[in-house]
Formats: structure tokens, C-alpha cells, sequence
């Protein structure tokens, strides 16, 4: 059995290069081989496989599923170590915890670690490079700069607002919406399934913000209310972990207005529950949040994340959202409240 003790135990709370993360991904697989595979799903600009863990027990069904990806901007090195840490947190629990059994028996989770793998690779590269936040295609002809904000080339009333045509800018939303490959391996793969997905989250950093959509001012998502009741826990879930206040709202109430975002597409193409969370600090490191700050901060995300995933479980599957309601609707009934008079 020595063997088996003798590989090296895998650092959550340290920053991981592409190579490790990867390596890790199939490390994965052969530890969970009945609950985890490796979907590969495109390529970023520069030929490399963009790919997700799959995650869930095979029930013999088509499953409902949850979206989160971490990574999409290449400096933010803090979401790609919370997604490895909420890999390893629903694999641990799901064996010892009915709540997370059930709902790894009803969707299957899956979770990029790494979008922007272009971006993220340069940003390793050396101190100059560490704050890079684009991918790596280059610009239009007549520009000499690389890299579109893939968070400004989704669909989503792309290139009105918080954006800059100026290829040279950290917010160039491309030149058409996902004219980029990795907004187009989103795009094609959530897109050709968006009816299974109960809940997308896309996971930045910095500002502790819980976003929801949309990010252009003129614009309120159908459910914003409910959007906001269920953000609101999320952040109440986080402040009771480390005390950390996180707050919550649309983008252009808490932030800045901006355009063409994955949370905001993901909304538009039906799926109800779309959130930003944008990771600890506010702006004593930034982007370059110390590794003493990895282990408290997953921590918290995860107790959030895991609040949004269960109210999007329970509204979909019998549970206490859904009695609720049914509660609800007897009470109605018993005043003499008909659908009629409800419309």
C-alpha cells in the first residue's frame, strides 16, 4: 500500500501553473473515475484544448447541470484556485453529506478551471507580463496589440457599453461578438444545451461582489428580484465563514456598466440563475492576492456558490423551495385566492 500513500499531496491554498492545473484535471479523473471526466470542448487562439471536469453520478439519465468557469480574465489567479478547490470540496463531501449525494444524483456540475489558458500562461511568464488580462489573438490589421476582454465578446448587447474599440485596451471587445475562440467554445457548448443548465457562475476577481445581470443600465433581468433575494444569501453565507462583506447587485449599481459578458449571454439565452462573483480583495493586493489569503477566501466562496447551486437545485427538484411555494399556494386556496384573480 505504500505506493498508493507516496504521491505527493496536491497544494489547494498555492497558485498553480497551466501544466499543474492540467495534470491535476486528469488526477482527478483517476481518482473519481465513476463521478468525474475531462469534456474537451475548444481551443483558445493558440491551439490548446479548452476543457471542463464533468461532474456527477450516472444515473442513466439526461441531467440537469451547473455552469462555472474560473479564469476567463488571465490575471485573476485567485478563481482558478477556488474552482480546483470547489472540485475537490463536492468530491469529498458527496459520500458523507445526503444534501450533496442528492444533488450529484440529479446535476451534473461542470466546471472550467481555466478559460483563457493563452492569458493565463503568459501572466506565469515573468513580473511584466503577471497582470495581463486578455487572451492572446492578436489584434485587427491595422493594430500592433494582442488580446480581446473575452468578457467584452459574448452576445449580450455586445460593444454598447463599457467597452473600448481601441485594440490596445484592456476592455477591446473583439471585433464582432465571439469572434473569439474561447467565447465561442462557451457559446457552442452552454448554447447547444442551455435548457439543462440551472445555474451559470463565472468566477473574477477582485471587489468581493456577487454580480447579477445585466450590465448595461437600460437593461433589468425578468427575475432580477429573485436574482437579488438569492445573491443576497449567497452573501449573507459568505459573511458568516470569515466575517467578509461581499455585496450585491447589478453591475452597473455596484460597479461599472459594461457589455457583452458571459453571465449576461447566459441569461439571455434562458438560463434563470447567472452570476459574477468577483473573489476577495478590495484592492489591497488586487490581483495579486497573497497565497495566505487562498485557503479563507475558497472557504467563503464555496459556502456562496454552494447557496446559489442548492436554491437552483431545490426550485428544479422537490425541496424546501418548491414546499414552500406549495405551502404557499394552500394558504391562497384556503383564502379563496383563485388562479384567476392572480393573473
Amino acid at each position: 500500500m505504500y505506493f498508493l500513500c507516496n504521491r505527493a499531496q496536491y497544494d489547494y491554498y498555492k497558485y498553480h501553473p497551466m501544466s499543474e492545473i492540467t495534470g491535476w484535471m486528469e488526477q482527478m479523473v483517476k481518482d473519481h473515475p465513476d463521478v468525474v471526466t475531462v469534456v474537451k470542448y475548444g481551443k483558445t487562439y493558440e491551439s490548446r484544448d479548452i476543457s471542463l471536469l464533468k461532474i456527477g453520478l450516472n444515473t442513466g439519465k439526461e441531467k440537469k447541470a451547473i455552469w462555472m468557469d474560473c479564469g476567463i480574465h488571465a490575471r485573476e489567479w485567485i478563481a482558478p484556485a477556488f474552482c480546483q478547490y470547489f472540485v475537490r470540496e463536492i468530491l469529498q463531501t458527496y459520500k458523507t453529506d445526503a444534501k450533496m449525494e442528492e444533488m450529484m444524483k440529479n446535476v451534473d456540475f461542470y466546471v472550467t478551471p481555466v478559460l483563457n489558458i493563452d492569458g493565463y500562461i503568459y501572466t506565469w511568464e515573468n513580473e511584466t507580463t503577471r497582470l495581463w488580462r486578455k487572451n492572446r489573438s492578436p489584434g485587427p490589421k491595422n493594430c500592433s496589440c494582442y488580446g480581446t476582454d473575452l468578457n467584452r465578446n459574448f452576445d449580450a448587447n455586445w460593444g454598447t457599453v463599457g467597452v473600448s474599440f481601441n485594440c490596445c485596451s484592456n476592455t477591446y471587445p473583439g471585433t464582432q461578438p465571439a469572434s473569439e475562440p474561447e467565447a465561442k467554445a462557451v457559446t457552442d457548448f452552454v448554447g447547444s444545451r442551455k435548457d439543462i443548465f440551472l445555474c451559470f457562475l463565472t468566477i473574477h476577481s477582485y471587489g468581493q461582489l456577487i454580480l447579477v445581470p445585466y450590465g448595461h443600465p437600460n437593461y433589468t433581468a425578468p427575475n432580477y428580484d429573485e436574482l437579488m433575494m438569492v445573491g443576497k444569501g449567497a452573501a449573507e453565507a459568505i459573511w458568516k465563514v470569515h466575517g467578509m462583506d461581499y455585496t450585491v447587485g447589478a453591475s452597473p449599481d455596484v460597479l461599472y456598466a459594461n457589455s457583452g459578458s458571459s453571465r449576461d449571454w447566459a441569461r439571455m439565452q434562458g438560463i434563470p440563475l447567472t452570476f459574477t462573483f468577483e473573489l476577495r480583495d478590495n484592492g489591497t493586493y488586487s490581483f495579486e492576492l497573497p497565497e495566505d489569503q487562498i485557503q479563507p477566501t475558497c472557504e467563503e466562496a464555496y459556502s456562496g456558490a454552494l447557496h446559489i447551486i442548492t436554491y437552483a437545485h431545490d426550485k428544479t427538484f422537490s425541496g424546501a423551495v418548491a414546499n414552500a411555494a406549495v405551502t404557499l399556494w394552500s394558504i391562497l386556496l384556503a383564502a379563496g385566492v383563485t388562479g384567476a384573480t392572480l393573473m
